[in-house]
């Protein structure tokens, strides 16, 4: 009888904390490096895309890219934005409309960006990217010392800097960053192919992994592991735009739209992520805002603080393409995203109040 009813309990209290977890809400944060506002709400550039500099292929990427109406050219690049976030999330950003997204730090690259992002503190120190373990706290850890998110926060990118700017010396979530190698317990086929075709198939090991081989490691982890708390941050636009590759650019954020896309269809199909799931998408920086500073981004090039911002989810309102004069900072995002899950961050250094995008920011 006894051992019955230790069964019992053991059951029941199995099933609360499983409830517990379907609960509390999840929260996805994805950025893709480097990526202009000019293209996410204006669609391909046409003065660049002709540029034979910047373009292989200029009728082959006008055949892909282009319309002469500013709705199907955007749609074009990136249909799952333009056909499911704008209809049921928020776009915000759009400057022809004096919408405003920016960020707050002056130096304008990744490093201080992804630091603004997660820390909520737009440090003047961070003047480099160098690999310098980050003193500042960041929201992921703050959260992962919550009851309720503890173990349960994880985080993939594509660059390898992240170990730096999530000090990995001193950090307790799960992170996956460039070229690791995936370690965990209960590694899938897929992880296991992944690790195989980093060792193995890839020649050139740069700063920055193919953003596909991160996608893949991230997909697997969430569909196995289940975090409530995920970071995902591509970096091929960064990269093929500093290269003067416009061609490669428009296609890497084409399929960052496509990985929005399965990810948004991967939480909705399962049931502990569907309908307690949000997304928060943005970049770290803006670049040059004329056909010959699009390839850089730094205090001196104008339009390099320029950003854009998407929310999609149950805890964001659906505005579609927001449309009035208005100003959002990134530093806003960390203490954003606490205030989502029911937190008030407090780190040791100064940090931005929320942004108001719903009415749970509001306090």
């Amino acid at each position: 009888m006894k051992i019955i009813i230790l069964l019992t309990c053991c059951f029941f209290t199995k099933q609360m904390s499983s409830q517990s977890d379907t609960v509390s809400p999840n929260i996805f944060i994805i950025t893709t490096d480097g990526f202009r506002w000019q293209e996410v709400f204006n669609g391909a550039d046409s003065v660049i895309l002709h540029n034979t500099h910047y373009v292989k292929d200029t009728a082959l990427l006008k055949q892909m890219f282009w319309d002469t109406n500013v709705d199907e050219r955007r749609k074009m690049l990136m249909p799952f934005v333009w056909k499911t976030i704008a209809r049921h999330g928020a776009v915000y950003g759009n400057r022809n409309y004096d919408n405003k997204v920016s960020v707050a730090n002056p130096y304008r690259f990744s490093y201080a960006g992804y630091n603004e992002i997660f820390t909520g503190y737009a440090d003047n120190s961070i003047i480099a990217n160098r690999k310098k373990y980050n003193s500042n706290q960041t929201v992921l850890d703050f959260l992962n010392d919550k009851p309720e998110y503890k173990n349960k926060v994880a985080a993939f990118t594509s660059w390898n800097l992240f170990e730096y700017i999530f000090n990995k010396k001193e950090s307790t979530i799960y992170l996956n960053s460039g070229y690791q190698t995936i370690v965990h317990d209960s590694l899938t086929d897929a992880e296991i192919l992944a690790n195989g075709v980093q060792q193995n198939a890839v020649n050139n090991l740069k700063s920055t992994r193919n953003d596909m081989l991160t996608f893949v490691t991230a997909k697997e982890y969430i569909q196995t592991q289940h975090p409530k708390v995920v970071y995902i941050g591509f970096g091929e636009t960064d990269e093929y735009a500093h290269g003067g590759n416009y061609d490669e650019y428009l296609q890497s954020a084409h399929l960052f739209d496509e990985y929005l896309s399965q990810l948004w269809y991967l939480v909705n199909k399962d049931p502990f992520y569907k309908n307690n799931t949000s997304f928060i998408i943005t970049t770290d920086h803006g670049r040059g805002q004329k056909p010959n500073t699009w390839v850089r981004h730094d205090m001196f090039t104008k339009g390099s603080s320029n950003i854009w911002l998407m929310t999609l989810g149950p805890k964001f309102e659906t505005k579609g393409e927001v449309k009035i004069n208005a100003a959002i900072y990134n530093e806003q995002l960390a203490q954003t995203i606490a205030r989502l899950l029911g937190y008030n961050f407090e780190p040791q250094h100064p940090v931005a109040d929320a942004a108001i995008l719903s009415a749970v920011n509001k306090r």
